[in-house]
């Protein structure tokens, strides 16, 4: 059984106590009935990594924790097997004790992209819809934010996170293993991101709506996402499979995505940054060994995907909830 006490205490103390109303029964239910066989070993890896000090701490250019003087080769060694058991990791990169974790993805490079264009994060209550392990909950944290949720109901990204959380547990930062649909209306974020999630859901505007539920009149929203190029009318809804995934249901252009936002209420709305995914940003490493954005992509033409539609365009839009 995990063990959510102290973030229901934090809850209890600031402006988010609303969430009690509810959340400790979902939690309890998770415990319950969706926990599956690799979960409890995972739980174990997380038991048995060794206690250490870290006599350094980098949030604002990297997730680092550590130094290789602060641990002797035997833990070294220890941390690093323990570390492969959670594989694949897919978003990072992060540092422990010099004991590099090279993600599928650099969350980084991302991150780079979005930090100049929104809001200082000093003093906010932040929220990170679809948070993956958590990279980037602790690179908010290093902007200043004050509390950061994020949620995500993967078990292995909780099992990943709690494993990073191990080498530096700030209570401020959290993840809690629920998805977007379990959280009631709050309206007490002051900002909420969400990066490469809506082209994962079947109902875009009712997910945009959820997103605009968590945030406080004037909050500003982040959303990162697949698009394509077109004018407001262009959606693609791709067929079974786009870059071999099967669970992309609408991708829009970035005007389409704006007047879907405007519709819902925000105010405010800007392209922050257009980029095509590169092969440097999501690739193969010994931390994730399966197929990777090389693979998704038409062999001859880089430029399409596998399927042949348009590649991974990605778009960072930022907007203001109006009321």
């Amino acid at each position: 059984m995990l063990d959510f006490t102290s973030f229901y205490a934090q809850l209890a103390s600031n402006k988010l106590h609303k969430w009690l109303e509810s959340l400790p029964a979902q939690l309890a239910c998770w415990n319950k009935d969706a926990l599956h066989g690799d979960f409890k070993q995972w739980q174990k890896v997380i038991a048995n990594l060794p206690a250490t000090k870290s006599s350094l701490t980098e949030l604002k250019s990297a997730v680092q924790f550590g130094t290789p003087n602060d641990i002797s080769a035997g833990e070294a060694q220890q941390i690093r097997y323990l570390l492969q058991q959670l594989k694949p990791w897919r978003k990072g990169p992060f540092s422990i004790h010099g004991i590099d974790i090279d993600t599928e993805w650099r969350s980084d490079f991302k991150w780079d992209r979005v930090l100049p264009h929104i809001a200082p994060l000093h003093n906010r209550f932040v929220l990170d819809v679809g948070c993956g392990s958590g990279y980037h909950l602790w690179r908010m944290r290093g902007e200043g934010a004050e509390f950061v949720v994020g949620i995500d109901p993967s078990q292995l990204f909780y099992a990943q996170f709690q494993a990073i959380k191990h080498f530096n547990p700030d209570p401020a930062v959290n993840l809690i293993p629920i998805g977007i649909d379990d959280m009631p209306v709050l309206k007490q974020f002051d900002t909420v991101f969400s990066m490469g999630v809506l082209y994962h859901r079947r109902s875009p505007l009712d997910f945009l709506q959820q997103l605009k539920n968590q945030l406080r009149p004037g909050g500003e929203l982040i959303l990162e996402t697949l698009v394509v190029e077109g004018d407001e009318h262009t959606v693609l809804v791709p067929g079974e499979r786009y870059a071999k995934m099967r669970n992309v249901w609408f991708i829009p252009s970035v005007a389409a995505l704006t007047h879907w936002l405007q519709r819902l209420g925000f105010s405010n709305v800007r392209l922050a940054d257009l980029n095509h995914t590169s092969l440097a940003e999501q690739r193969k490493t010994e931390w994730m060994e399966n197929e990777s954005l090389i693979d998704f992509l038409d062999a001859t033409d880089h430029s399409k995907t596998i399927e042949g539609y348009p590649a991974p365009l990605r778009a960072v839009i930022i907007a203001n909830n109006q009321n």
